[in-house]
């Protein structure tokens, strides 16, 4: 089990070169400030040194920033790598940065702060960190033979697992900040600033930053991440995530209601709701929530921890925020394939602003894999949930995740996998090489044992297989009306607009169409944000081509047959 946050933040705030610190607002029963007495019997102690005292004296001949006083020291640069959870970290660092005086930038040399998200999950990912660190250190020594300061923070997963080698090996880094310290953010920055390396990658058992209503930094502001849960039971063996983000723990419904309307009354047409497995939801900040029985798994689905009672679920979360507003897509991301009971599903069907694509991981084909995977199904039971989830929400579409040269991996099972791809014939899909991560179950327990080169063939196998199989299932909507919600000009024409449908497949389609109105011939002109129809006239594995029908709403369009 993973330590409690409390017990640890309690365990000391400072270290000879790097901080562990409390998160600003933690528990201060025990302290005093100058002056203060203790009351008791007898003769009362002289006031001690307070915290200030041992601050100044870790850098001598170094002004020492007071914990709580955070001037906002310049333009912060945010790099963000990874995934959408990432995407979301970094507009809650930034709104946390900004209350404290922050200014943003987008341009990196005129930054005083650059702070890079980081992800974990695979080595590549990592790999490209340790070279932007490289590229960062040129910039950083131009800065000092200026006499120009530059702070460099690594936030993110690799900061949760990697502290002690990023501090060290890369000098240059002045803050590492995991994902559950983001509100500590304004105080080691200051601590950095007075030449310190400061460091808090404490993990939280609680922390879901409700309070923290992002700064939206989506291009565009048509779409917008909502984070509704962080962290991860599952503990399948090859993941890394439990061990950089923690236990699970739900955000309260009312913060995420709250967000979700301020999106609304800004403007944003789309949101996502995310989390590490967002299905699992399990709400229990109000009594009313806590008498609720342990929801029932998809058949012939197991999992590594017990089934919880209590909480508000998934489906009454899905219920309320898809009511907020009628003109609002609603989808999440990413499930684990075990929790998809029938209330979620019949609400994705009745409710016709909740998109009708599912993201189902599938991993691998091969139940001998998944077994040594510990993803708690059968090949046999996710294909009983592929036929469910279809005869449920008719026209569906899906996509997936797979991992390729897995431990013990065989050419058979490779196969296997190969075979579920077709069979199931997914719209999108996300496939990688096997990377072992350190303190996963696989490295303490499996062998990775798939040559490089045989991992990298396979992978192109199945993506050879994903495109012939994507195409065949974007084909069956040539000829059809697709309601495309506009995000901006086509990279590569600017007389030719974007946008993606209810399956989040992009649609490419002409930027403007002469339209008849009361006798006269007006130009039409999709903006940002709106809702169109495209008839589609081609289609390949990731991209819809269509021509522009006209404006479009998406309760009237749920109307229409």
């Amino acid at each position: 089990m993973l330590p409690c946050g409390r017990a640890l933040r309690a365990a000391g705030l400072l270290r000879p070169a790097t901080t562990a610190g409390h998160r600003p607002g933690a528990s201060r029963r025990a302290s005093r400030g100058p002056g203060e007495r203790p009351m008791g019997r007898g003769a009362a102690l002289p006031p001690g040194p307070d915290l200030r005292h041992f601050l100044r004296g870790v850098t001598a001949g170094e002004p020492q920033p007071e914990l709580g006083s955070y001037p906002g020291a310049g333009k912060v640069y945010l790099e963000t790598y990874g995934c959408q959870m990432n995407v979301n970290d970094t507009e809650i660092a930034w709104t946390i940065l900004q209350r404290s005086g922050y200014t943003r930038t987008k341009e990196l040399e005129e930054a005083d702060v650059v702070l890079l998200v980081t992800c974990s999950v695979r080595e590549k990912a990592e790999q490209t960190i340790w070279n932007r660190l490289q590229h960062l250190k040129a910039l950083k020594v131009r800065r000092q033979q200026r006499r120009s300061a530059l702070r460099i923070g690594v936030l993110g997963c690799m900061a949760e697992r990697l502290k002690e080698e990023i501090l060290q090996k890369e000098k240059l880094v002045d803050i590492v900040a995991g994902p559950d310290a983001y509100r500590d953010l304004p105080r080691l920055l200051a601590l950095a600033e007075s030449g310190q390396q400061a460091a808090n990658v404490l993990l939280s058992l609680d922390e879901t930053y409700a309070d923290v209503l992002p700064v939206q930094t989506t291009a565009g502001g048509t779409t917008a991440f909502v984070s509704i849960m962080r962290g991860c039971d599952n503990l399948c063996s090859y993941c890394i995530v439990p061990f950089t983000r923690g236990r699970e723990r739900s955000r309260p419904l009312a913060s995420i209601l709250q967000e979700v309307r301020m999106l609304s009354e800004q403007g944003v047409k789309e949101v996502t709701l995310l989390g590490q497995n967002v299905n699992s939801y399990r709400d229990l900040s109000e009594v009313q929530f806590q008498a609720a029985a342990a929801p029932s798994l998809s058949r012939g689905f197991s999992t590594v921890y017990r089934a919880r009672a209590g909480g508000l679920r998934f489906a009454q979360l899905l219920d309320q925020v898809s009511r907020l507003d009628p003109e609002m897509r609603i989808r999440f991301t990413s499930p684990h394939p075990k929790d998809f009971p029938d209330e979620v599903l019949q609400l994705i069907q009745e409710r016709h602003n909740i998109c009708k694509q599912l993201h189902l991981p599938a991993q691998s084909g091969s139940s001998r894999v998944l077994e040594a995977m510990r993803r708690g199904y059968t090949r046999e039971a996710y294909l009983e949930l592929v036929q469910h989830v279809r005869e449920s929400i008719p026209g569906v579409s899906l996509s997936s995740d797979f991992i390729t040269g897995f431990c013990g991996e065989t050419e058979e099972d490779h196969q296997q996998t190969l075979s579920l791809l077709r069979e199931v014939r997914y719209n999108t899909g996300f496939l990688f090489a096997y990377s072992m991560r350190q303190k996963t179950r696989a490295f303490h327990r499996l062998q990775d044992d798939v040559p490089p080169a045989v991992k990298q063939r396979r992978l192109q196998e199945l993506i050879t297989a994903f495109r012939e199989e994507a195409a065949r299932a974007n084909q069956a909507m040539v000829g059809q009306p697709q309601l495309v919600l506009v995000e901006g000009p086509s990279k590569r024409s600017a007389s030719e607009l974007c946008g993606r449908n209810d399956a989040n497949i992009k649609v490419i389609f002409p930027a403007a169409q002469l339209e008849e109105d009361a006798g006269s011939r007006a130009l039409f002109r999709p903006q940002p944000g709106d809702y169109v129809l495209v008839k589609v006239t081609s289609a390949s594995s990731q991209t819809l081509r269509g021509v522009l029908l006209g404006p479009a709403t998406l309760s009237h369009s749920a109307a229409c047959p």
